[in-house]
């Protein structure tokens, strides 16, 4: 009896100890080790990859974000494009009670089907929308502009559909189309080491760009 509760002791003993060791390795070291390599190394991606403008933060270059009138809707109550800025991707995070078009409480696509007469019936909406909105005709509006991407999240747009905004943001702003041409091609980013993924615009960056060539008059 007394060789048994010896034993449990010593058992609980190491297993506290084991429980100690492994809480200040695992819950204090390596957290402190890894954040610390990160703010040393990645300090900008470990912060979220801030965008600022005059010191202050207006967004992530990882995140998409909407750019919408503040004071008009349409007749469903969304709120309407803001035509002095270059447009998103669709945000299909926006398809459900927690989210609304990248407010970020959550993310994901709409699940639909490549059959789906839903989703169907959406891009030959979008694709009138968007259209209409640029002033283009329909056969020229990329598949990007028309599909969300599987995080709702998408921080870029193909260069094509950047292109297509130009002269409807040029026009708002009161530039010369030739300079927000420019500026769009300033802001084409090309392939990952050259081969991987697709040529590509971040919309907040050519956003924040846009506003100080039109700050420029």
């Amino acid at each position: 009896m007394n060789n048994s509760v010896s034993n449990t002791a010593r058992l609980l003993g190491a297993g506290l100890r084991a429980l100690l060791v492994l809480t200040v390795v695992c819950g204090v070291i390596y957290p402190l080790v890894v954040t610390g390599i990160a703010q040393a190394v990645f300090h900008d991606k470990a912060n979220g990859s801030e965008v600022t403008v005059d010191g202050k933060s207006v967004g992530s270059e990882r995140l998409g974000q909407s750019y919408n009138l503040a004071d008009r809707q349409d007749k469903d109550g969304n709120p309407l494009p803001d035509p002095r800025f270059f447009q998103p991707r669709v945000s299909a995070a926006g398809a459900n009670t927690e989210n609304t078009q990248y407010k970020i409480v959550v993310s994901g696509a709409s699940n639909l089907a490549a059959d789906s007469k839903v989703l169907l019936k959406s891009v030959e909406q979008r694709r009138a929308d968007v259209a209409a909105f640029n002033g283009v005709r329909p056969s020229s509006v990329p598949v990007d502009a028309l599909t969300a991407s599987a995080s709702g999240l998408d921080p870029d747009i193909s260069p094509e559909y950047a292109r297509l905004q130009a002269a409807r943001v040029a026009k708002a702003n009161g530039l010369p189309q030739g300079a927000v041409d420019r500026l769009v091609e300033d802001h084409v980013d090309g392939r990952i080491l050259g081969f991987m993924g697709e040529e590509r615009v971040n919309v907040l960056k050519l956003n924040v760009a846009l506003q100080k060539l039109a700050a420029k008059g």
